[in-house]
C-alpha cells in the first residue's frame, strides 16, 4: 500500500461542535473529535459524536482514548474502548484515533491488531503515543505491521516545529508505506516548513480563546482542582486559523 499524494489532508482537532463547524468552514478536509481538551483529548460523548456526524459533511474520526494521562490500559479500559468503537462505528464516523503501548514503552501490536479489525471498514490514525516510545523507527515498523493507516506524531518533541527533523527522518522511513501527519502547534507560519518535508497532513487545532459569557464568577474555587485551566475562558477553532493553512497546503 502507498501512501504517497499530491493531495494534502488538513484535518482540525475539534472539542466541540462549534469548532467541527469552523473546521468545515476553514476548509478542512477531517475532523478529529475529542473531549477533554486539558488533558490532550479523550473519547467525547456520544451525543457529541452523533450531532457532529449530523451537522457536518466533511470526515470525522474519533478519538479513542478512555482517560488522560499514559497509554497502558487496563483489561477494563480495553473494553471501554471496544465498546467505544462500536458506538463510532454504528455513528457512521469515517475513522478512530487511538493508540496502546506496553509497559516499557514499545507499542503494543497485538492488542491495536485486534482494534484495526474491530474499526473496519473505519480507518484507523495511531496518535501521538508514538512520541512516548523509546526507539521512534522500531515505533514505526511496529504501527505499519498493526494495519494502521496514518500516524499522527510531533516528532517525539512538545510540539511538531521542535521535532520536525525526527518528523522528516519518519517521513523517509515510511517510504510511502503509512501516511504520516504532523501536529502539535501546526499553524500558516510553520505549515510550509512541514510541507516541505513530505508529511501526508497536517493536523491542529486553530486555537482561540474568549471570555465566558458568565457575569457572576465564584472566585477561591476551580472545578478540575488546578488553577492553572481558566475557568472562564472559552476555547475553540478559529476558521480564519484553519483557512489560513488550508491556503498554505493550496500553494502547493
Amino acid at each position: 500500500m502507498n501512501f504517497l499524494s499530491n493531495s494534502l489532508i488538513v484535518e482540525v482537532c475539534a472539542f466541540s461542535l462549534e469548532s467541527c463547524l469552523s473546521a468545515e468552514k476553514g476548509g478542512a478536509k477531517r475532523i478529529e473529535l475529542c473531549g477533554s481538551i486539558y488533558e490532550g483529548g479523550t473519547t467525547p460523548s456520544a451525543g457529541f459524536i452523533q450531532l457532529a456526524k449530523q451537522r457536518v459533511s466533511i470526515e470525522i474520526y474519533v478519538m479513542i482514548r478512555p482517560r488522560g494521562g499514559d497509554f497502558y490500559y487496563s483489561d477494563d479500559e480495553i473494553s471501554v474502548m471496544e465498546a467505544d468503537i462500536r458506538m463510532v462505528k454504528q455513528c457512521g464516523c469515517e475513522g478512530v484515533v487511538l493508540g496502546i503501548l506496553h509497559k516499557d514503552g514499545r507499542v503494543n501490536v497485538s492488542q491495536t491488531k485486534a482494534f484495526v479489525a474491530l474499526a473496519k471498514p473505519m480507518q484507523v490514525t495511531f496518535h501521538r503515543a508514538i512520541d512516548m516510545t523509546p526507539d521512534y523507527l522500531e515505533a514505526l515498523e511496529d504501527i505499519i505491521e498493526t494495519g494502521c493507516d496514518r500516524i499522527l506524531t510531533s516528532g517525539q518533541k512538545n510540539t511538531a516545529i521542535e521535532g520536525i527533523d525526527n518528523i522528516e527522518i519518519l517521513v523517509k522511513q515510511a517510504n510511502g508505506r503509512i501516511e504520516i501527519m504532523a501536529g502539535s502547534g501546526v499553524n500558516a507560519i510553520n505549515a510550509p516548513m512541514f510541507l516541505q518535508i513530505g508529511v501526508n497532513a497536517l493536523h491542529l487545532t486553530g486555537k482561540s480563546s474568549r471570555d465566558s459569557e458568565m457575569v457572576y464568577r465564584k472566585e477561591g474555587i476551580v472545578m478540575g482542582g488546578l488553577s492553572e485551566v481558566p475557568e472562564y475562558e472559552i476555547i475553540y477553532s478559529d476558521f480564519e486559523k484553519v483557512r489560513a493553512v488550508v491556503d498554505c497546503v493550496k500553494c502547493l
